[in-house]
């Protein structure tokens, strides 16, 4: 039975409450209170390991969306399969609209480089913005050790269209994900040992130094820090302002 939609005032008791809890927990109860109308996300590289194991033993039917950007490491891509056979789990590929087809052939290598907000728009932002459509609820896996955006963010947060975000690692440092896969032995993403420690598209990921923050390699040297799936860009309808580089 569907359970009736939560009103502002318990998400935040809850949100509140769950800091203190466990990610199995906050899982276990996104699942009771949303499911069938609940998916998960992943990026599936080692830091995503966490989520999807607990997925595993908790809800193993619960899909789990994966943005196929087209530019994914082959590494990413091979590792993607065998996590799927690994943990069982229900993985949906999501891919941009096919309108986008005719612009992104003609200019989608180019957009990478000039306008990477509207090619993560294409390309991340708008796929997932369609897959949650329907849904009542969708578990991300990120942390506030993360990013400077992701510092500010709560277990439970309210999304476009009443869509209720839910952060059961939030509180979660690397060294607790670093923890919980040796605990589990759970195995690393190919490149992780590399220096590739946040994987995200090939172009726009570098392995980083040794002391360098670990999304240090991410879009590194463009000012940016998110795909915006965890920014105000995944709240609005519209691609992100057109950015024409200056001419000489």
């Amino acid at each position: 039975m569907t359970k009736p939609p939560l009103t502002v005032a318990e998400i935040e008791k809850l949100s509140d409450d769950f800091e203190a809890a466990t990610p199995a927990e906050i899982i276990n109860w996104a699942v009771g209170q949303f499911s069938p109308h609940l998916a998960a996300s992943s990026s599936f590289q080692t830091q995503s390991l966490p989520l999807l194991h607990l997925i595993s033993t908790i809800d193993p039917g619960l899909p789990v969306f994966f943005l196929d950007t087209g530019f994914h490491f082959w590494e990413t891509l091979i590792y993607r399969e065998q996590l799927q056979r690994y943990f069982r789990i229900t993985i949906q590929d999501l891919y941009p609209d096919p309108s986008w087809q005719p612009f992104l052939r003609r200019y989608g290598p180019d957009l990478v480089e000039q306008d990477p907000d509207l090619c993560c728009f294409i390309r991340k932002v708008q796929p997932m913005q369609k897959a949650v459509k329907g849904l009542r609820a969708w578990i991300s896996g990120i942390r506030r050790d993360q990013t400077e955006n992701r510092k500010h963010a709560k277990i439970l947060e309210v999304e476009r269209g009443g869509l209720l975000k839910v952060n059961p690692l939030l509180n979660w440092t690397r060294e607790d994900v670093r923890n919980y896969a040796s605990q589990h032995n759970l195995p690393a993403h190919p490149l992780y040992e590399k220096g590739y420690r946040s994987i995200g598209c090939k172009p726009c990921t570098v392995a980083i130094n040794l002391g360098e923050d670990d999304r240090a390699g991410r879009w590194k040297g463009r000012g940016k820090t998110e795909c915006g799936l965890h920014t105000e860009m995944f709240r609005q309808d519209a691609p992100p302002p057109v950015h024409i580089a200056a001419s000489n």
